[in-house]
């Protein structure tokens, strides 16, 4: 019997399937030019990130400089067992946990509430001076801002005590009481980067509809009322996103600001694994032991990163992967 005219037409939409490679080449081809660009980037990471991960290796030997890490001896985990049965162990996980955790607590939201006041605000010379002052600090680098850290607490001239003296107060010696040291660092650490990190929170709400505003304006919301339903909700999954990533970094703590501005009156507030790591490492020479606990590190701030992850994906639905 003759084909209808409709099994006709399917036979000749049914196209075979090109195979997997050709697929692959295909998609290569149309995205050439981005993936030209993104060479580069895959360069770096192989060659500084994922590369140098083969010396993890001498976590598990007794490195030794002269007989390299292939010809070094095989120790296993001895050196994960030295230090979790070291005194030092829970003074580092519980100084890191702390730190980590009052950064995200109390820096996490400075920005998210920054952004949204600046958004609010209506004269535009005055809009733009307080972003540009407020961003200023990030182009500092960690040692200029220690410095200054240092020069403003000085007890003897730091205009901080100077201010405490005029108005009656004992002097305070910020950088060596340990009590305030995890406040000077996370204060430090807020005013730096609160500028930088408001414009990604700007960009966000410049994405949401001026038509959501202006109906909220005609059915008589106020500007409370138009933050809360309107703004909040807009930058939502910029905060979950960027939450992630905070929880996901609080475990790695970096060791530079710390490490410039504590000494040993604070070492029992201020050691985290990362300035032990340095002083194991390259100031003893201690190399195997100091690539150990930096590999516990990385492991527990990729098992705080999947926490995190979940934690997001399950309140809303949002997710890294």
């Amino acid at each position: 019997m003759p084909k209808t005219y409709s099994e006709t037409h399917n036979t000749q939409l049914k196209q075979p399937e090109p195979s997997r490679w050709v697929s692959i080449f295909r998609h290569i081809k149309r995205d050439r030019q981005l993936l030209l660009l993104f060479i580069p980037c895959i360069v770096f990471f192989a060659l500084f990130r994922y590369g140098p991960m083969y010396g993890l290796i001498i976590a598990f030997k007794n490195y030794d400089v002269w007989s390299g890490i292939t010809g070094s001896e095989w120790v296993g985990l001895e050196h994960f067992r030295t230090f979790f049965s070291s005194p030092d162990f829970f003074k580092l996980f519980k100084n890191t946990i702390l730190l980590g955790f009052y950064t995200l607590l109390i820096g996490f939201p400075f920005p998210i509430i920054f952004a949204i006041l600046l958004n609010e605000v209506r004269i535009l010379w005055f809009k733009k001076s307080i972003q540009t002052v407020s961003f200023l600090p990030s182009f500092l680098s960690i040692v200029i801002v220690s410095s200054m850290l240092i020069d403003f607490l000085s007890p003897s001239s730091g205009i901080i005590n100077d201010i405490i003296a005029a108005l009656g107060f004992e002097k305070i010696y910020f950088l060596v009481e340990p009590s305030w040291f995890r406040t000077v660092y996370i204060g430090s650490d807020i005013w730096q980067l609160m500028g930088y990190e408001s414009i990604l929170y700007l960009a966000a709400i410049a994405g949401i509809s001026p038509d959501l505003y202006e109906a909220a304006k005609v059915d008589g919301a106020t500007r409370w009322d138009r933050i809360r339903y309107i703004t909040l909700p807009g930058l939502m999954p910029t905060i979950l996103i960027l939450f992630i990533i905070k929880a996901g970094n609080m475990f790695r703590i970096g060791f530079e600001k710390i490490l410039l501005i504590y000494n040993p009156m604070t070492y029992e507030v201020a050691d985290v694994f990362s300035t032990y790591v340095y002083r194991q490492g390259l100031l003893q020479a201690n190399y195997s032991y100091a690539a150990a606990v930096g590999l516990f590190e990385g492991i527990i701030a990729l098992v705080m990163l999947l926490i995190a992850n979940l934690l997001s994906r399950r309140l809303g639905g949002k997710s890294l992967w």
